[in-house]
C-alpha cells in the first residue's frame, strides 16, 4: 500500500439522514477487499449499539482502504442536523466529498446544509445518486435537482446502489480520478490535526489525526500546541475496520495520511479536538487553523437519581467530552435534585444521545430537566451577561433588555404541504423570508424562528403535518430583543427555585396554569390548605389550592350544646393557621412532583 502523497486520496461521505451513507461505506470496504466477506456486517463503521438501534450515524468514523494501488482514507459522517459539528471536523481533514442523495427522496435540507459546509472548505464534490435499485427511484428527476443545486453537468452525477454494490467500482474510480491528492509537505516540521479522540483505560488518550506536514514515528517526543501537553508516541497506525479493535499498527504516519496516535496521556483535558500535534524538539512555527468553537444551542440539567453517583457522573462527563467535542457542561446545584451538571448541546437529539450514552456506557440512572436556551441580558449600565438558567436572571430593575437566539430554518417539503407548514411556522413566531422550488414537486421554505420555539417538539410536529415528508435544517443567526419574563412558582407562598422558568410574557399565564395544575396532581395534601401560585414579578397569573386533610375533632363529642362542637372546630382552624404561619407546616415536595414539571416529555 503506497504512502506517497500523490497515491493518497482523502474523502468523506456527506448526506441527509437515512440516505445510505453507512451502507455505501460497507460496499466500499467490501469491494476494495478491506473487510473479509465472512466478517462483514451491516453498518460496520457504526461502532455504538445506539447507532445500530436508531439506524443513524452519531460519530464520524475513519477507515483506510486501497483501490488500484491508491490509498483511500474515508470518513463516514452523521446526517442529522444535531451532529453537524462532526461533519465540519471531517471536512477539515479531507480534500474531497461524496455528496450522496437518495434517488427516492431527492435533495433534503441537510443535503444542502452539508454541501455548503463542504464548499466553504473548497473541497472537490462528487455528486452520487444512491438506492437506484428501489422501484420508487426517480433518477431523471433527482438528476435535475442535483444539476440545479450544483450547477454541474448531468454526466458528472454517478448512480449507485449501496445495497447491491451496483456502480460502486465506478465510484471508486471517480474518487481516484477527481479528488486531488494531498500536497507534498514531507520536508516541513511535523503538524497533525486532531479531528477526534477516544480514551483507553490502559493506553490513555487515543487521538485520531490527519498528518498535514512532515512525518510521525513511534517513539517521537511530541506536544500539543494549544494545551502544551507533552508525551511520547507509544503507538500509531491506520484505522482499518478488518483489523482487531480497528487499529492497524504502522511504524510511521506520513504527510497526507489519516490515522491514530496513542499518546499515553492520562489527562483527558490535555488532548483537545482541533489541537495541533507537533514534535517537541523541532516544533512547527504555528498551529493549524483547527475548528471554530461550537456554540451550544440547548441547555438542560443532568442529575444523578442517587446523590452518591455525582462523582461517577463527573468522570463520565469528562470521558464523553473527549469523544463528543460539541458537549459543554458546568456543575449545578438544585435544592430538589441535588448536585449535577448544566449541559449545553446542539439540539434535542444530541441531548437524547448524551443521556443514552451516559446511561448505557457508564451505567448511571439520570434525571434530565426541561431544556432551555441561553438568553443575553443587557443591563442598565451597558454591561451584558448570558443567562442559561432562570435563577441567573438579574433583578428586573437592572435589566434594559433581554435578547434571545434566533435561527435560520430551511424546510424542504413537497409542494402540497407548503400552506400547512407556513401556518405552523407562523404559529411558532417564525418570520418568512423566501421560497425556492427545487423542482415542480419540492420547495424549500426559508424562515427565521426563535430557537426556543424549535427545540422542544418542533421536528415531531413538522413530520406530523407533512406525513413524514418534510426535512429540517437550522443554524444560529443572531440575537434579537424578546419580551421574556421569569415565571416563579410558589408553593405555600414559598418560591421554589427549581421550578422557575423563562417564558414569553404573553404565554406566562397559560404555562403557569399548566404547572400549578401538574403540581396539584402530584403534591400530597397536608393538614392545612396549600396554595399553589404562578407569579411574574409580584403579580399572580395562575393559582390552585390543595384542600387540607380533615381530622374529625368532634368525633369524641356526645350530646351537649352545638357551641361545644363549634369551639373545637374554631380551635382546629386556629391551629392550622398557626402551622402555616410558623412554617411548621412547610410542604415537602416529592421528587415526582418536580419531575412532572421539570422532566422533558
Amino acid at each position: 500500500m503506497s504512502t506517497r502523497p500523490d497515491q493518497i486520496r482523502n474523502f468523506c461521505i456527506i448526506a441527509h439522514i437515512d440516505h445510505g451513507k453507512s451502507t455505501l461505506s460497507d460496499r466500499l470496504l467490501e469491494v476494495t477487499g478491506t473487510v473479509d466477506k465472512r466478517k462483514m456486517q451491516e453498518q460496520i463503521l457504526d461502532s455504538m449499539d445506539l447507532e445500530r438501534e436508531k439506524g443513524i450515524t452519531i460519530k464520524l468514523a475513519p477507515a483506510r482502504m486501497a483501490h488500484k494501488g491508491v490509498t483511500l482514507n474515508l470518513i463516514d459522517t452523521p446526517g442529522h442536523v444535531d451532529f453537524t459539528y462532526e461533519v465540519s471536523r471531517s471536512l477539515a481533514a479531507v480534500e474531497g466529498a461524496v455528496l450522496l442523495v437518495d434517488a427516492t427522496q431527492g435533495v433534503q435540507a441537510q443535503t444542502i446544509g452539508n454541501l455548503y459546509l463542504a464548499m466553504a472548505e473548497e473541497l472537490k464534490i462528487i455528486p452520487v445518486l444512491n438506492k437506484i435499485d428501489l422501484p420508487a427511484a426517480d433518477v431523471p428527476q433527482r438528476t435535475e435537482e442535483l444539476v440545479k443545486l450544483l450547477g454541474c453537468d448531468p454526466s458528472e452525477i454517478l448512480t449507485v446502489s449501496g445495497k447491491t454494490g451496483q456502480g460502486v467500482p465506478e465510484l471508486l474510480d471517480a474518487i481516484v480520478e477527481r479528488i486531488p491528492p494531498p500536497q507534498d509537505t514531507a520536508a516541513n516540521p511535523a503538524r497533525a490535526l486532531v479531528f477526534d479522540s477516544a480514551y483507553d483505560d490502559y493506553r490513555g488518550v487515543v487521538a485520531y489525526v490527519r498528518v498535514m506536514d512532515g512525518t510521525l514515528k513511534k517513539g517521537d517526543r511530541v506536544k500539543m500546541m494549544a494545551t502544551g501537553a507533552e508525551s511520547e508516541i507509544l503507538d500509531l497506525g491506520a484505522l482499518v475496520p478488518g483489523a482487531p479493535s480497528r487499529l492497524h499498527s504502522l511504524p510511521v504516519l506520513e504527510n497526507g495520511q489519516i490515522g491514530y496516535v496513542v499518546s499515553g496521556l492520562k489527562d483527558i483535558q490535555a488532548c483537545r479536538v482541533g489541537d495541533t500535534l507537533t514534535h517537541r524538539d523541532a516544533p512547527a512555527a504555528e498551529a493549524l487553523g483547527g475548528y471554530k468553537t461550537v456554540k451550544p444551542m440547548v441547555y438542560a440539567g443532568i442529575f444523578p437519581k442517587e446523590g452518591s453517583d455525582f462523582q461517577r457522573l463527573r468522570e463520565a462527563m469528562e470521558r464523553l467530552k473527549l469523544n463528543d467535542a460539541a458537549l459543554d457542561y458546568e456543575p449545578e446545584h438544585q435544592p430538589a435534585l441535588g448536585y449535577g451538571f448544566r449541559c449545553g448541546m446542539l439540539g434535542m437529539l444530541h441531548l437524547e444521545i448524551v443521556k443514552e450514552r451516559l446511561t448505557r456506557e457508564f451505567n448511571l440512572d439520570l434525571v434530565v430537566t426541561v431544556p432551555s436556551v441561553a438568553y443575553r441580558v443587557n443591563l442598565m449600565g451597558g454591561e451584558q451577561t448570558t443567562v442559561k438558567s432562570p435563577l441567573e436572571l438579574p433583578d428586573p430593575s437592572r435589566i434594559d433588555s433581554i435578547e434571545e437566539p434566533w435561527v435560520t430554518v430551511d424546510v424542504v417539503v413537497p409542494v402540497e404541504y407548503v400552506g400547512a407548514v407556513m401556518q405552523f411556522l407562523q404559529e411558532r413566531r417564525g418570520t418568512y423570508k423566501t421560497t425556492e422550488y427545487l423542482s415542480q414537486q419540492q420547495a424549500i421554505l426559508h424562515y427565521d424562528v426563535p430557537l426556543s420555539m424549535v427545540i422542544v417538539d418542533f421536528y415531531d410536529r413538522l413530520k406530523s403535518i407533512t406525513s413524514g415528508y418534510a426535512s429540517l435544517n437550522y443554524e444560529f443567526k443572531e440575537y434579537r430583543v424578546a419580551d421574556v419574563v421569569r415565571l416563579d412558582i410558589l408553593v405555600a407562598e414559598e418560591p421554589e427555585d427549581a421550578l422557575a422558568q423563562l417564558v414569553y410574557r404573553d404565554q406566562a399565564e397559560r404555562i403557569g396554569r399548566r404547572i400549578v395544575a401538574a403540581l396539584k396532581e402530584s403534591i400530597p395534601p397536608a393538614w392545612f390548605v396549600i396554595k399553589l401560585q404562578a407569579a411574574v414579578g409580584g403579580k399572580i397569573v395562575a393559582a390552585e389550592r390543595i384542600s387540607a386533610l380533615r381530622k374529625d375533632v368532634t368525633a369524641k363529642l356526645y350530646g351537649g350544646d352545638v357551641t361545644r362542637k363549634r369551639k373545637l372546630l374554631e380551635k382546629q382552624k386556629k391551629g392550622k393557621a398557626k402551622m402555616a404561619e410558623l412554617g411548621t407546616g412547610r410542604v415537602e415536595i416529592p421528587t415526582d412532583a418536580y419531575l412532572s414539571v421539570l422532566k422533558r416529555d
